[in-house]
């Protein structure tokens, strides 16, 4: 598929169709595939996104506190939920990435998706103005606003497993970097986690060292549950 065709079902998703194509391709060009490259952009749709979001909190919960509502703001804007949009649009398979990347995954990864997001936000706002990237955003993220719950005080995994060891008056986990990997835009973190309870070190991956040890304490929460 060439042009406008390849891009039909992004733009079922976003609701929105590019009259520059061009400017479509611009946003979803990584880094590793040109010299000129979507990053701009992605700056630009991050300061939109943030934005867009924080007014929406500010109307839609009038009386929550400054707190909750930046609490709110960061899990609607936060990378994990930015690939998982991306994903749904299918936007994997349309980002141009060079050889090393493809090779890789970069495709899949998150980081790669989230930063896709936000400059194809920054390129509906430089093409259509704030009203209609507004309404993109709204609709991209309805559902996710309307379920959210301003006193709900999600934990981490990392504070999830401390609180069950220490419920348990257990010696706290340990964490430790076994290997780094990839280049320094494109690392991959392994990181062990040791707890009371487990024979043997839980090893998960991440794309830095913070979702590598989330990752490691999610499994081995999980397992010292299972094995109770």
């Amino acid at each position: 598929m060439q042009g406008i065709d390849k891009y039909a079902y992004i733009s079922k998703v976003l609701g929105y169709t590019f009259q520059d194509v061009a400017m479509l391709d611009l946003a979803l060009t990584h880094r590793s595939a040109a010299k000129v490259h979507n990053e701009r952009l992605e700056f630009l749709g991050d300061a939109v996104l943030g934005m867009v979001i924080g007014e929406a909190l500010f109307k839609k919960f009038p009386n929550v506190p400054e707190g909750k509502l930046t609490r709110m703001r960061s899990t609607l804007v936060k990378g994990d939920t930015l690939a998982e949009l991306a994903r749904e649009a299918k936007m994997g398979d349309l980002i141009k990435l060079g050889p090393g990347e493809m090779k890789s995954g970069g495709s899949r990864r998150g980081s790669i998706l989230a930063d896709a997001v936000e400059a194809v936000l920054g390129a509906i706002y430089l093409e259509a103005g704030m009203e209609t990237v507004k309404e993109v955003i709204l609709k991209l993220w309805q559902e996710r606003i309307a379920q959210l719950d301003p006193n709900a005080h999600p934990k981490d995994n990392k504070t999830r497993l401390q609180e069950y060891l220490q419920s348990r008056r257990l010696p706290l986990p340990t964490y430790e970097v076994i290997n780094i990997t990839g280049k320094d835009h494109a690392q991959t973190f392994e990181v062990s986690c040791l707890a009371a309870g487990l024979h043997q070190p839980v090893v998960a991956l991440g794309e830095s060292r913070r979702k590598a040890e989330q990752q490691a304490a999610k499994i081995t929460l999980e397992k010292l549950i299972n094995d109770a």
